[in-house]
């Protein structure tokens, strides 16, 4: 079954306007032509589309049909015809990424500005969210594709393999702790916490971890960073739990202490997060591959197949 795209649009004017002549008028064609038309296609798929009325028209339950999958074949067009008029005009594209702090102190940044040294011409709007901000985003189809960390629940979506981090324990320089070189969570539970926010990934993950130790998690303050939580741990506020990524320049700067955390939940998978990976676009498709391609080349992927 072949149907051209003039006849397509036509049929959704007369759809969405419920009249012949107002459907003519909107697409400056004569009502004679317009009505050829649909008659072509209710040939074409051999049951009537319309149901006429004295004063309009309304849709028969295969018309309602036709405008639900003629409305998807042309907003393609429209998709394709856009990406390709970037390409003529030098502009290849934009991707909305939204991801969690701890994709920002890997190396995603490193990874966009590498991606546009190679492709000048495309925009990446990079926004960091909560894990479950960043699903919502994607899943409404406000972000192209975002990062999370794995343990996040992300209905609906498909989770790519992407980059590995490690929690670590960062504790003021002259705390009990500081003199070690690991530590137990249930050891940690001891002292009172610098928190994140409690939307945060971390945040459920040390909750999760105190109940299985038995022990009361005590966070003594919040905060909405990670510079912050590691400011307010230099001030002797509390000891916390962060990225490996994160608490390494503070610790190599004297600021504070960084301990092994001795659990398995310290180790984390990060993964890009997507609605449907075969309708992402070509431009989102090719920052995708070139994010896990420098993943597996600087040694942070995960274990999991980069190619599923």
């Amino acid at each position: 079954m072949r149907h051209d795209l003039i006849s397509l649009k036509l049929f959704v004017a007369v759809a969405e306007c419920g009249n012949l002549t107002r459907a003519a008028e909107r697409e400056h064609l004569a009502v004679s032509a317009v009505s050829k038309r649909i008659a072509e296609l209710e040939d074409l798929v051999r049951t009537p589309l319309l149901q006429r009325y004295p004063r309009g028209v309304g849709l028969t339950p295969a018309g309602q049909a036709m405008l639900h999958h003629a409305r998807l074949v042309l907003q393609g067009v429209d998709h394709l015809e856009s990406e390709l008029a970037g390409f003529a005009d030098g502009v290849r594209g934009h991707v909305r990424l939204h991801a969690v702090a701890s994709a920002l102190y890997l190396s995603l940044p490193e990874e966009i500005d590498s991606f546009l040294t190679t492709y000048p011409g495309v925009r990446v709007s990079l926004e960091e969210h909560t894990g479950k901000a960043v699903v919502l985003a994607v899943a409404a189809g406000a972000a192209d594709l975002g990062v999370i960390a794995a343990q996040t629940p992300s209905p609906g979506l498909v989770n790519l393999p992407y980059r590995s981090d490690r929690l670590a324990i960062g504790v003021p320089l002259n705390h009990p702790l500081a003199r070690r070189e690991s530590a137990r969570f249930a050891e940690a539970l001891d002292y009172a916490f610098v928190g994140p926010h409690a939307e945060s990934s971390i945040a459920q993950l040390m909750i999760e971890g105190a109940r299985a130790c038995g022990k009361t998690l005590e966070q003594r303050v919040q905060a909405s960073s990670f510079d912050a939580m590691c400011r307010l741990v230099q001030t002797r506020l509390g000891i916390t739990v962060l990225p490996q990524s994160v608490l390494v320049p503070h610790a190599q700067a004297g600021r504070i202490r960084m301990l092994h955390l001795d659990e398995d939940w310290a180790a984390r998978r990060m993964v890009i997060v997507v609605r449907d990976p075969h309708a992402v676009g070509h431009i989102a498709q090719s920052l995708i591959e070139h994010m896990q391609r420098m993943a597996v080349d600087s040694g942070g992927a995960g274990n999991d197949d980069l190619r599923s």
